[in-house]
């Protein structure tokens, strides 16, 4: 019977489970240090070998797992699982505070953060900090130069890895996001939102020196280059 009753519970940090062997597997992961299996092109460590099976694939380029409804491929179960969510619009991960609904609990996890306003995470050579380490990390390379993330396809370079995955996906040609209101389509969700700007006469970006107000986020910043540059300069 499920119960939902979780009586195993980590003395580290609290992390309770439904089974002995969870709290074990939870353990090993993430307070003993015990990364035995190691990829032998980066260094990535880790306590499971499936893990790193999965891993392999980043380097390999495979990706095993089809879509049954689209061309989308997927290098891992999972990955494929969340994907498969945007074709049925299910939701089923609920923030109990806002409302706010989730394909996967990865990324309600990731929202509930934002309940808290907490960001432990510090830059050591600015005032930046950030609510996870992923945007720090992104953070850090600017104050290097550093671009790292590599498009195979055509070259391009860019210090983020989240920026070079949606780059990769403008080569596939996929389109899922539809506006509901003509036939435009996107590669990418921002570029829906800032569609269907077009289609409303809400102009939320202001120009807080000048009262100019505009659809788009980008438009507002080529404003400020364009027109007020001396402006800003004088300031300084």
């Amino acid at each position: 019977m499920h119960t939902g009753e979780k009586p195993y519970m980590c003395g580290e940090c609290g992390y309770r489970a439904a089974k002995k062997f969870s709290l074990l597997q939870h353990t090993r992961a993430h307070h003993t240090g015990d990364k035995r299996f190691m990829c032998g092109e980066c260094g990535y460590r880790t306590v499971y070998k499936n893990a790193m099976f999965k891993h392999m694939r980043t380097h390999t380029g495979e990706r095993p797992y089809k879509c049954d409804q689209c061309d989308y491929t997927a290098s891992s179960y999972s990955t494929m699982d969340s994907h498969k969510k945007r074709h049925t619009g299910e939701r089923p991960y609920v923030c109990e505070l806002c409302g706010h609904r989730s394909k996967v609990k990865g990324d309600l996890n990731r929202h509930m953060v934002l309940h808290t306003g907490e960001k432990q995470y510090k830059c050591s050579l600015c005032d930046f900090s950030a609510i996870w380490k992923a945007s720090l990390d992104a953070h850090l390379v600017k104050h290097t130069g550093e671009k790292p993330h590599l498009c195979e396809t055509c070259g391009y370079r860019t210090h983020s890895k989240a920026y070079l995955l949606d780059h990769v996906k403008l080569h596939t040609g996929i389109k899922p996001y539809k506006c509901d209101q003509c036939d435009y389509s996107a590669t990418l969700k921002k570029y829906l939102v800032q569609h269907q700007g077009k289609h409303s006469s809400e102009k939320p970006h202001m120009c807080h020196m000048c009262g100019y107000r505009t659809a788009y986020k980008g438009n507002l910043g080529q404003h400020m280059a364009r027109v007020h540059s001396d402006e800003k300069t004088a300031q300084t």
